[in-house]
């Protein structure tokens, strides 16, 4: 889970991407980076940290020119160094950069071809490196000195024959313009949006449309799955459809936790989504519970407040805010490393008591993953003071490996993996567990827009849809997402790429 964008202004556009990336913040926190293009001339600026961290005065300032693309970073395996920041570029052919949203599940055997067939160096263990080099070796046959935006879809749907996974792509060509694509199954989501100004139009491509609509701009529609666009100097548009066999399959995941409420993913608002989940959870408690016990609902901020409000006025318990969040503490679902996660929980939220003292409070959470942040909440809710504690989730339980660009760890580390519901509510420590029923969860979703007929589902099932995942492949992104394989963050300056028409705003 990353976050990307990409801007065709009529003035400098450094700092509407800045603007841009803090709003997609919440896809990534580990790094960020913009590359901006002035007259063929690309300035980049890439580091590990937050926004507001990594960009400074001096940075911006050398981030000139109308036309660049931006990259919040989220790791899925191994290091985090800030060698491995985005976007990535290459000077050759024509000033490429590139940055992407997901994970390739052939990017190991990609690499060795890039290598030996391409005859591409690659110098980081990032597959969205992988992704740039076959992008540009694909570029490369159109053999032309100035190519067109139709050079840039033939060698889209080149490399949509060449990479398998679940991706969103955005990416600039020096004095040409800005592209995106989606993968073929729309796994992983990206929209535009235009804006009118006295100069002509500017054209946006984001992974949410918050970032579209908070900017500004009026959102234009959701790439569909295998759809590439590219937007020219002048603001102009072009699409085409570039996979050979689309199918709409987006990751359902991003409407539990990963998109922001007041985003529309696929047509689908991620607000009423939520909704609904909790007025399902609702249902599945009245049937399942009626003789419930429950004196308050209260949520774990912060995705799962729309999910649990709706509960508790279906229900017709009292919702209160029993957890104060500290909003200068990450999201712990994306911190890389167990020992960080557990250790932020306390400092990230503090329990008031008396919503607590001498109730039986039902606590709603978006999902339950590793299950040590429900574990420590549920502790931190009984030394409040409540009598009882049970847990719902918004989601059913996650059983497998995600492989499209979440770090869902190996399923070793999974809380439900091998355990029955029970199992996973003891483990937990809760007096009673409620998951969502699958199907339940994807009506939620797709109540949103009928047209979406399936979803990428398979960290509750194991069914995965791209049909190319193996048994060796989960053993080996097992191994590499083990926390214990993570590798600390290198500090210090950023270890951006030097080439020739590329000026590092170190």
């Amino acid at each position: 889970m990353c976050g990307i964008i990409g801007i065709v202004g009529r003035s400098p556009v450094n700092q509407t991407i800045y603007d841009g990336l803090t709003i997609l913040q919440h896809r990534g926190q580990d790094a960020a980076g913009i590359i901006t293009c002035e007259q063929g001339r690309l300035h980049q600026r890439k580091d590990n940290g937050l926004v507001k961290d990594v960009f400074h005065t001096r940075h911006m300032r050398q981030l000139a020119g109308n036309y660049g693309i931006g990259h919040v970073r989220y790791p899925t395996a191994g290091n985090s160094s800030a060698a491995e920041a985005q976007p990535f570029y290459v000077n050759a052919p024509y000033g490429i950069a590139l940055g992407h949203n997901g994970n390739l599940t052939n990017a190991e055997e990609l690499r060795k071809v890039v290598y030996a067939q391409d005859l591409r160096h690659l110098n980081t263990t990032s597959d969205s490196e992988v992704l740039l080099n076959v992008f540009a070796h694909e570029m490369q046959r159109c053999g032309k000195l100035v190519p067109t935006f139709d050079d840039v879809f033939d060698a889209i749907s080149r490399v949509h024959r060449r990479i398998k996974g679940g991706y969103a792509v955005i990416g600039l060509v020096a004095g040409m313009g800005i592209f995106a694509f989606r993968d073929p199954f729309g796994i992983r989501p990206v929209c535009y949006g235009v804006r009118a100004t006295e100069e002509g139009q500017e054209v946006i491509i984001a992974s949410e449309s918050v970032a579209v609509e908070a900017l500004g701009f009026k959102l234009v529609r959701d790439l569909e799955p295998g759809e590439a666009i590219f937007v020219g100097e002048d603001g102009s548009i072009h699409t085409r459809q570039c996979a050979d066999h689309p199918t709409y399959a987006p990751c359902i995941f991003e409407h539990v936790y990963l998109a922001r409420p007041d985003s529309i993913i696929d047509g689908v608002s991620v607000y009423k989504a939520r909704m609904r989940m909790g007025e399902k959870l609702a249902e599945k408690v009245k049937r399942e519970w009626p003789d419930h016990d429950i004196d308050v609902i209260i949520p774990i901020p912060d995705t799962s407040r729309t999910a649990a409000l709706e509960m508790a006025v279906a229900l017709g318990v009292p919702y209160r805010e029993g957890f104060i969040k500290n909003r200068y503490i990450g999201r712990t679902f994306i911190m890389p490393g167990q020992a960080q996660r557990k250790k932020s929980v306390r400092q990230k939220l503090n329990a008031i008591d008396l919503e607590f003292e001498g109730k039986n409070v039902l606590l709603v959470d978006d999902s339950i993953v590793r299950g040590t942040t429900s574990a420590e909440i549920i502790r931190m809710a009984r030394e409040a003071g409540a009598r009882k504690v049970y847990m719902a989730s918004a989601a059913p339980p996650v059983r497998y490996a995600y492989v499209y660009g979440i770090d869902m760890p190996a399923p070793e580390e999974l809380i439900a993996h091998g355990r029955s519901e029970e199992e996973v509510g003891q483990a937990i420590g809760a007096d009673r567990l409620i998951y969502q029923d699958l199907d339940d969860l994807i009506d939620a979703v797709r109540q949103g827009n009928p047209s979406l007929t399936r979803f990428d589902c398979s960290c509750f099932t194991g069914e995965y849809v791209t049909g190319d995942v193996s048994e060796e492949y989960l053993a080996s992104i097992a191994k590499a997402r083990a926390d214990g394989a993570k590798e600390p963050r290198q500090e210090g300056r950023s270890r951006d790429i030097v080439a020739v028409g590329l000026h590092n705003a170190d």
